[in-house]
């Protein structure tokens, strides 16, 4: 059995889609820690958990972030805007959320155990200029594989597929796939339509425009 860090977004979904080509046993794990787009978030992981006929479970950590500094979790401030690039060069970037991966990635372990799981996969990626978030960096990612080894008795991988990967080199390697882009959402100011101008909705607009796509 495999579990799936799921969010509906591009990066999880092609790790689904890799997942079920190698387990037909497959869990999507989804969390609703407060976000602002977690209902558009949340109804497209639901719906493709259901296109790839796998279980998804939708873990309630809410409490948990509610007293984050986050643009995501503190619903009173706004969203910061532009390329990833930008935002960090000009220290106007606030969509980190506190180890939010460390956390996710924890519990994961913990419910593999429980399922008899023995991979956990989690779509971490680079951007141009490097990790984007310090919970996705090589570093980070190292560590949390080494816990999670540890932690299992050696009965649970984090794995990682995209570490050394852009979202451009992540959306190629779906579309061979046969991924639903069509079906994942990303837009951290969680409208419909997407906004289009939060970093995620540009990288993820890149993407697409470097593959030949023409998805919001």
């Amino acid at each position: 059995m495999k579990l799936v860090l799921f969010s509906g977004g591009v990066d999880s979904t092609t790790c689904l889609a890799i997942a079920k080509n190698k387990d037909k046993d497959v869990i999507a794990i989804s969390f609703d820690y407060g976000q602002r787009h977690r209902e558009p978030e949340i109804n497209a992981a639901r719906k493709i958990a259901k296109y790839y006929k796998v279980e998804q479970k939708i873990i309630d950590l809410k409490n948990l972030f509610k007293d984050g500094n986050s643009s995501l979790t503190d619903l009173e401030k706004e969203v910061s805007h532009g390329d990833y690039n930008d935002q960090i060069e000009n220290g106007e970037s606030n969509t980190e959320v506190e180890f939010r991966n460390g956390v996710f990635i924890s519990i994961m372990a913990s419910l593999a155990m429980q399922y008899g799981a023995d991979e956990i996969y989690f779509g971490a990626h680079m951007d141009d200029s490097g990790a984007i978030y310090p919970d996705c960096s090589p570093e980070f990612v190292e560590s949390m594989k080494n816990a999670v080894k540890i932690g299992t008795s050696n009965k649970v991988e984090l794995v990682v597929p995209f570490l050394k990967s852009t979202k451009t080199d992540i959306v190629k390697e779906g579309i061979g796939l046969g991924v639903p882009y069509e079906k994942t959402y990303s837009c951290y100011e969680g409208t419909i339509p997407p906004c289009g101008v939060c970093g995620t909705c540009i990288d993820r607009k890149k993407a697409f425009l470097n593959n030949g796509l023409d998805i919001d």
